[in-house]
């Protein structure tokens, strides 16, 4: 997608952003005051209330206002027309305007932009969601039956804590240093080495004063650091009693800038932690370095290492782990040093997943919370699902769905009544009436310390299976419906892939299906999974940067009568010798009760047997809830055995209903056996898509190829994404890619000229297939505008009027330019004289330009709290007015006026202070 600047010839003062921001990057407009926001309700232009769309051609901009500020989280704002993502917009200082350019080159709002949306995470964020109708949701699942043995009991181990702050480091993209602070807590008086455990938290506020908090970095003076970092300590207390070492790290200084980062903030977070585990891996071989935090507690086994990641800290740790074993490019890595540690496994709470690049190879446990209203989507769900076919499928990849939690209270430091900094619970009904389900106080919702203490024995539990080996902990992770007692009254369900499962159905095009459809998981329309008007969202489902995103699929039955069969026949027979059961994935809808399905397998001869039947019931849900989730469905292979099934040749799959009417989708189908497999590698080839940054030049076209860095030890297929004949559209093409090969770049061309046109970027995005792992999933083609910004000049038109008539002044561009343009004008305080004021103008007028009304009666100058007239001037002219409207009144007054100072910016954004120009009204009568 093409993407270039806004020409800021005149900006408003006052915006620190703007003030450092590189001008060579494609940059979006960043005050709130530069729209218009009652512009949205002016006659004809097709838009919902609060949207705006700004400039023309290629540079058209759409605008949202949210009537509230958007509290700073971890999924990002996006924009969808209809189904379509249209971008990911940048955010103003006060989290309230939201602004992202369009590459529709000329198509208008009235065209294209029907049904816009912008969501965070999958939830509404520009229209309330409908109230959840009283009594709709279904009861919590059962408990469980108890495991043989429960993570969440406190080991034999005292523990001890403590912190250490070290000098802070620079992250390649980040123009501040990023803090090196951490809470160490561990055992002291456990023999030997201990295996480590890190914790990243993810992105949350970074400074606070009082009841303030904001994103800023470093502090402003008088603010503290939000110490988000602080908030695991019952989780390493936990562990630390277990005989680990734990270590939470603080990552304010990320968080704080992560907006200029195409990947959220993935590979500072990865190179933070890898930062941190070098400094462990020193002080392993120097202990007299090590801070006291560190010498207080045991010696670390960096054989053994766990790493712990929340929201953003998820994805962050889950590229630590492969970049630990496949380096990124020095140039963008900020730990460029090979790893002296083993990654054992990975524990994601709630995590992003934007690059949608799971390490295939590294065991994880991926928490899911129901109630999550941050990252709603549960977009986490990837990290199990796309793991599928990439690697060896040694490793287990499970996925723990937890009923009643929400997002921020795995972290005490974001949880009201526990953190030192404003919190709040980041689940919120729509309307007045409290949620069933995820409201505080009703249905399954969890206390805090519930939640807690939860989270604490499931991280304990992914501890006790990846790093110690235990295969008693695998069935409370691996779907075989186990639960543990200390995480009660949490009601857990867990599914899983991968552990040497023996692939028996896995949705795609080589299948032969009957009695139900091969489903797009992305895709709302006639051949979507969910299409539009479905009550709830899928995790399994969650968008990509970019669409279509083929490849994604499921098998989805609708049946209306008991014996309705979906026949599922795979390309080749498929071997299940030696698994005990035949394990389902399977989703149905939310609050349904009592779904039954047979399950039969048939071999290549034809001989048939029934394995037996299973039973599901939806999760309890409301409709904008992530609650379509597959959840882990065996039957034994006893009957096939019984019946002389060849199970070494299973060609077709058959569901067949047992109830008169409803609806499911299997995700996929395993021959599953118990025990714990041995993790092998895999050998995989890396891929990385760079940025390569040229001058536009003067004249000519210009190819240049965007780069592909492949590196690591094996073949592998990904999937590129690259702009097809619609800029707006991408077009999806497998490659093939072996280490060192350069021949993988995608070409673009450049056309030069001698007319400013702001900067421009060629995206490309890379998706895993199999065979490799992507890191930098996200980069292209980046062109610095080397002609120079055109010159504005004003002049007045009519300065002095008669009541009535509009003042005027000419905004005048020394050159035309390729992009729109705009001039800003400030009113300011009229002194010595009498000052127009919101009678003396046009009301229509004072509405579109500052959302607001005649009366109360006040003064131009402090109509809004920075009142700001932009002048926009289209891409290829010269010049536009500027007008203010005045009105006739019966009011015999002497002469009014309005003072008007341009503020302007130069190519570094360092902001000029513009003359003033002063337009007079005299009376009427």
């Amino acid at each position: 997608m093409a993407t270039a600047a806004v020409t800021a010839l005149a900006l408003a003062v006052g915006l620190p952003e703007l003030a450092h921001a590189s001008p060579d990057q494609p940059r979006a407009q960043r005050s709130d005051d530069l729209i218009s926001p009652g512009l949205s309700d002016g006659p004809g232009d097709g838009l919902p209330p609060g949207w705006e769309l700004t400039g023309d051609g290629a540079d058209q901009h759409l605008v949202w206002r949210a009537p509230q500020p958007v509290p700073m989280g971890d999924a990002r704002v996006e924009f969808y027309a209809g189904d379509r993502l249209l971008g990911r917009p940048t955010a103003t200082d006060d989290q309230r305007t939201f602004r992202l350019r369009l590459a529709d080159e000329g198509v208008t709002a009235k065209d294209a932009l029907g049904n816009l949306q912008a969501l965070a995470g999958g939830r509404r964020l520009d229209k309330p969601e409908p109230a959840a109708p009283p009594g709709e949701a279904a009861p919590a699942p059962d408990r469980l039956p108890a495991a043989e043995v429960d993570p969440g009991k406190p080991g034999k181990y005292r523990t001890v804590k403590g912190e250490y702050d070290l000098e802070s480091v620079k992250l390649p993209g980040f123009p501040k240093k990023v803090e090196m602070r951490a809470a160490v807590v561990g055992p002291v008086d456990a023999p030997g080495k201990r295996p480590l455990a890190l914790f990243l938290h993810g992105r949350h506020g970074t400074c606070y004063k009082g009841d303030k908090s904001d994103g800023s970095w470093p502090c402003k003076s008088g603010w503290k650091p939000i110490p988000s970092y602080q908030g695991y300590l019952h989780d390493q207390k936990l562990l630390a009693s277990q005989g680990y070492v734990t270590v939470s790290i603080s990552a304010n200084g990320i968080n704080g800038q992560d907006d200029r980062a195409s990947d959220g903030g993935a590979q500072a977070r990865s190179s933070l932690v890898r930062q941190h585990l070098g400094r462990f891996a020193d002080w392993a071989a120097d202990p007299g370095k090590a801070p006291g935090a560190v010498r207080g507690t045991a010696p670390v086994d960096l054989d053994r290492v766990m790493l712990v990641g929340h929201s953003r800290g998820g994805e962050g740790v889950n590229r630590a782990a492969f970049d630990s074993r496949y380096q990124p490019p020095a140039d963008e890595d900020g730990y460029p040093h090979k790893a002296r540690w083993q990654i054992r496994g990975t524990v994601l709470i709630g995590p992003t997943i934007f690059g949608q690049n799971p390490d295939p190879d590294v065991p994880s446990m991926t928490l899911l919370p129901g109630c999550d209203g941050d990252v709603s989507d549960l977009q986490g769900q990837l990290y199990s699902d796309n793991t599928r076919g990439v690697g060896n499928g040694s490793a287990l990849h499970s996925s723990v769905y937890m009923v009643g939690a929400n997002h921020n209270f795995f972290n005490t430091e974001w949880t009201p009544g526990q953190a030192q900094a404003p919190a709040d619970d980041d689940f919120s009904p729509s309307g007045p009436r409290p949620d069933p389900v995820c409201s505080p106080g009703h249905g399954p919702r969890l206390k805090a310390k519930q939640q807690q203490k939860a989270g604490s024995t499931y991280i304990a539990a992914a501890a006790r299976l990846f790093v110690e080996g235990d295969d008693a902990a695998r069935p409370l992770l691996d779907g075989s419906g186990k639960g543990a007692p200390s995480a009660n009254p949490a009601r857990v369900l867990t599914h899983a892939v991968g552990g040497q499962r023996t692939p028996a159905v896995v949705p795609g095009r080589s299948l032969e299906v009957t009695g139900g459809t091969l489903c797009d998981q992305t895709s709302s329309g006639s051949k979507g999974c969910l299409t539009r008007g479905a009550k709830g969202q899928s995790p399994h489902f969650a968008g990509f940067e970019v669409s279509p995103d083929p490849g994604r699929y499921a098998l989805a039955m609708n049946w209306s009568r008991t014996g309705s069969t979906m026949s599922v026949k795979n390309a080749r027979p498929v071997s299940l010798e030696g698994s005990d059961a035949l394990a389902l994935r399977l989703i149905v809808p939310p609050n349904t009760k009592g779904t039954k399905l047979d399950v039969t397998a048939v071999d290549a001869s034809g001989k048939r047997a029934k394995l037996g039947q299973v039973r599901a019931d939806g999760l309890p849900g409301t409709g904008y809830m992530a609650t379509y989730w597959g959840q882990e469905l065996r039957v034994p292979l006893t009957a096939a055995a019984r019946a002389g099934l060849d199970l070494k040749q299973v060609k077709v799959l058959e569901l067949t209903s047992r109830t008169g009417s409803g609806k499911a989708w299997l995700m996929d189908a395993w021959g599953w056996r118990p025990g714990t497999a041995e993790v092998r590698p895999s050998r995989l080839a890396r891929v990385d898509v760079g940025q390569l940054r040229v001058d536009e030049g003067d004249s000519g076209v210009r190819t240049y190829r965007a780069p592909v860095r492949v590196t690591g030890d094996g073949n592998g297929k990904v999937r590129l994404f690259v702009p097809g004949p619609n800029p707006d559209r991408f077009v999806a093409k497998t490659v093939t890619v072996r280490p060192g090969d350069t021949s993988v770049g995608v070409p673009f061309e450049v056309k030069g000229n001698k007319r400013y046109g702001g900067p421009s970027a060629q995206d490309v995005f890379a998706k895993t297939i199999s065979g490799a792992v992507v890191g930098g999933y996200h980069g292209g083609v980046f062109v610095r505008e080397d002609d120079p910004m055109p010159k504005v000049s004003v002049q007045p038109v009519a300065a002095k009027v008669t009541e009535g008539k509009p003042l005027k002044w000419r905004v005048s561009l020394s050159e035309a330019a390729d992009v729109e343009t705009f001039a800003l004008f400030r009113i300011e305080r009229v002194s010595g004289g009498k000052e127009l004021s919101t009678k003396d103008v046009d009301k229509a007028w004072l509405k579109r330009q500052f959302d607001r009304k005649p009366n109360p009666e006040r003064a131009l100058s402090k109509v809004t709290r920075d009142p700001y007239l932009p002048v926009y001037v289209k891409a290829g002219k010269r010049s536009a007015e500027l007008s203010v409207p005045t009105v006739k009144d019966r009011v015999r007054e002497g002469q009014e006026s309005v003072r008007l100072r341009l503020y302007t910016f130069d190519e570094n954004w360092n902001e000029h202070r513009g003359p003033v120009f002063t337009g007079r009204v005299r009376n009427a009568s």
